[in-house]
């Protein structure tokens, strides 16, 4: 009865090591490498993260560490045990029959315990195995290391490091399942698809064009234009010189309504403006919304390419985009 026992404890450790290397290798493949990146930046990064990462930018060598020991679990002790259970059954005149059946029923415990049922747990609790793995695979990696250094020399490939990179076809695609599955919402995918169209607009695509852009001359004085001021509620204006494309300044509504009401109607314009700042009509949204976060009072002139008044934009320009208002004309 002991060779049996001894027979049947040898098949729970060729089991239990094939099943735990399947475990490990479908956490390792499974889990979100951006998820174990926050989880290794934090201030107290979570307990195994950092060792995790490691692992995971060296992917190819940390899989040969699996593959090797799952194979031997399989391969090797399975003909080990092959050997055993031939002698034990022997021994007790049943090697004719006994022995196919041992085969048989070895090799589907191992597919479906060593094999089908790992990896799927391995693949649905994949960030905590991995966290719970990673220092025991990272020594015994260290410990494998002169077999796995040759195999990288007949092998390049398994020297290859793993970055963390996306691109905005990704973000986007993660976004919009995470808003299908509840995880974010549906406001909040729509405003980062937003987010990237800015990257795709111009100034000269959100501008008010220069035919619809309020304008004053210089010279005017405030009393003169108090009409236009009350009849028009752009909150600034283009405050325009003599010359052709000459631009003095630009004024806000608030500024020029609240000299007329003090009986400053004889100031002009020009008195009340603010410096100019130009941005080219090319420029794209994104740039010109960090633009406005560093400076987000007033307005931005836009020009051609031959320094020629063609618009003006403001931050609510670019913030419509992102609300959902703005629609391509």
């Amino acid at each position: 009865m002991n060779d049996l026992l001894g027979l049947g404890l040898l098949v729970l450790v060729v089991l239990a090591g094939s099943a735990l290397c399947s475990g490990v290798e479908a956490a390792l493949l499974t889990v979100n490498p951006v998820r174990i990146h926050e989880l290794a930046a934090r201030t107290r990064p979570v307990r195994g993260a950092r060792r995790l990462e490691q692992l995971r930018q060296r992917l190819g060598r940390t899989l040969a560490v699996l593959v090797i020991t799952n194979n031997g679990f399989n391969i090797f002790g399975s003909l080990m045990l092959g050997g055993y259970a031939a002698q034990v059954f022997e021994r007790r005149g049943v090697a004719g029959v006994a022995l196919p059946m041992f085969s048989v029923g070895l090799t589907v415990l191992v597919i479906l315990l060593g094999e089908i049922l790992p990896k799927a747990i391995g693949s649905r609790l994949a960030l905590p195995v991995a966290l719970s793995s990673a220092a025991p695979l990272h020594w015994f990696s260290l410990l494998m290391a002169p077999l796995v250094l040759v195999l990288e020399r007949l092998l390049p490939a398994i020297t290859a490091e793993n970055e963390i990179n996306t691109d905005e076809d990704e973000i986007r695609l993660l976004a919009r399942l995470g808003s299908q599955k509840g995880q974010i919402e549906a406001d909040e995918a729509a405003m980062i698809a937003k987010v990237f169209q800015l990257n795709d607009l111009t100034a000269r695509d959100l501008m008010t064009p220069r035919v619809a852009a309020p304008t004053l001359a210089a010279a005017t004085r405030l009393d003169q234009a108090r009409a236009e001021l009350l009849s028009n509620h752009a909150p600034w204006w283009v405050v325009l010189g003599d010359e052709v494309d000459e631009i003095v300044g630009v004024a806000s509504r608030e500024r020029l309504l609240t000299a007329l009401l003090e009986g400053q109607g004889e100031r002009t314009p020009a008195e009340l403006s603010e410096p100019v700042e130009y941005v080219p009509e090319m420029i794209r949204a994104d740039r010109l919304l960090t633009g406005f976060r560093r400076n987000s009072g007033g307005v931005r002139v836009v020009v051609d390419e031959f320094g020629g008044f063609v618009g003006v934009i403001g931050a609510e320009a670019v913030l419509a985009v992102l609300a959902g208002w703005w629609r391509r004309p």
